[in-house]
């Protein structure tokens, strides 16, 4: 009985001892062929042996939604279906944001930003990228009834996935759907 005591203590002992841990003695932690322990990290745009492009930073997979973020419910992959998409986005959308001074403020910021290099600063489609040159169709301009007539959610549609005619490039992945609501928001105070 004495021994089976000392033999406890002693193990208890060494179990005490090996969680000690400190940076001057790690331990030793082993788990198998590829140590998952202590896993090597490449940085983000240095080669990676890894992947088969060698790339380390590397594109989500398509379809991957971030978290805390809801998938776009009006997919868009050709004409036919960009356009149904758009009007029934344009009859079930209805803009959350409310008509404040801060989202004014946000929509205009927004717009100067990501759209008066084509539609112009006051909308009417005389952007930089056309006046000068570099873009050879004129922009649809936003102060008209064009676009002004549609309803929130159709314009809402086309900054997320861009024109049917594929003259203006989608923004959904540039600018975030509160920013698109204010920009809304923007575009019917600009026409006033």
């Amino acid at each position: 009985m004495k021994y089976i005591r000392l033999f406890i203590f002693l193990l208890f002992a060494v179990a005490v001892m090996s969680c000690n841990r400190s940076k001057d003695n790690p331990g030793y932690d082993y788990a198998g062929k590829y140590d998952m322990y202590y896993t090597k990290f490449y940085k983000a745009y240095s080669p990676n042996p890894v992947f088969r492009n060698g790339i380390t930073n590397q594109l989500p997979p398509e379809g991957a939604v971030a978290r805390g973020k809801t998938p776009f419910p009006y997919p868009g992959s050709n004409v036919a279906e960009k356009a149904a998409n758009q009007a029934k986005a344009g009859l079930e959308l209805k803009n959350p944001v409310p008509v404040t001074d801060e989202a004014l403020a946000n929509g205009k910021e927004h717009f100067r930003i990501f759209c008066s290099d084509c539609h112009g600063i006051d909308g009417k489609g005389d952007g930089h990228l056309y006046t000068s040159g570099l873009f050879p169709a004129k922009p649809t301009s936003l102060v008209d009834a064009y676009v002004q007539n549609k309803p929130d959610g159709e314009i809402f549609y086309v900054m997320t996935y861009g024109s049917i005619s594929g003259l203006m490039g989608a923004h959904g992945s540039q600018i975030l759907p509160e920013d698109r609501w204010c920009i809304v928001h923007y575009l019917r105070e600009l026409a006033k």
